[in-house]
């Protein structure tokens, strides 16, 4: 990898996922005003994740990662982010206590707003236009307004990607992600698909968490039981909205 990385340094090689922004003023508009925004990641969260990755390459943990192929604008709701990341948890304590190594959890969502497509464009009834790149880009309507790459999608994908993490946040510290509460949604789940094995294991982790707790290991004196670190991933496909966010924190990358 070149030692002088720059956010811009992409436009210097071929690209093939990258929309054609008809109106380049409008784009570099937006890209300014990105630029400007509070960062949405931290150094400190990238440099601890980085930490938890090494363990895992080593064999001494567990990567689970998950989401959407892609997010939709229409459907951003704190109703789907904590279902998404109840899943998650429900998955992470069976792998934690099958495996007996830490799962490092890392959502896909809060970004994952643009899609991959093997063509620029595509033909209904003989009308040609622009593919659907996903909701960062443009629309999914036939129409050419609305398969018209929008530059201005970029600051609502900032919104909801800042929205997502203020609330993944919220839900890992802040008492939802308790071990014993997590626990009790595995119970529910494991009940409803009527798997005699994953009720089995369900109950021995109950019994583990009862030893701890008789033991003095409760969620009030260890945060450990109590919250959890939660990550976020996506592709990184549209470049020049990577561009503007990197601008916001280089040190974090």
């Amino acid at each position: 990898m070149t030692t002088n990385w720059t956010p811009d340094s992409w436009r210097s090689f071929p690209v093939v996922q990258v929309p054609d922004y008809q109106d380049q003023a409008k784009l570099k508009s937006v890209e300014e005003q990105l630029a400007g925004y509070p960062p949405l990641v931290f150094a400190g969260e990238a440099r601890k994740l980085k930490r938890k990755l090494a363990r895992v390459a080593e064999g001494k943990g567990f990567l689970l990662q998950g989401g959407d192929c892609a997010e939709s604008f229409a459907e951003h709701s704190a109703d789907n982010i904590r279902d998404t990341f109840k899943v998650m948890l429900q998955m992470a304590m069976v792998l934690t206590y099958g495996a007996k190594v830490p799962v490092v959890k890392v959502g896909r969502m809060a970004g994952q707003f643009a899609k991959p497509r093997s063509a620029p464009t595509e033909t209904q009834n003989g009308v040609e236009l622009p593919s659907y790149r996903g909701d960062i880009i443009n629309d999914l309507d036939f129409t050419p307004e609305a398969r018209s790459p929008n530059p201005q999608k970029m600051l609502q994908a900032y919104t909801q990607a800042a929205a997502t993490l203020n609330l993944l946040r919220a839900f890992s510290k802040g008492g939802f992600a308790d071990i014993h509460q997590v626990h009790s949604w595995t119970l529910g789940f494991t009940e409803s698909q009527k798997a005699s094995a994953y009720r089995e294991m369900a109950n021995r982790i109950s019994d583990a968490l009862d030893f701890m707790e008789a033991a003095g290991l409760t969620s009030e004196k260890n945060a450990e039981l109590s919250s959890v670190d939660f990550y976020t991933s996506h592709e990184a496909l549209l470049l020049e909205y990577e561009e503007a966010l990197c601008r916001l924190d280089s040190t974090r990358h």
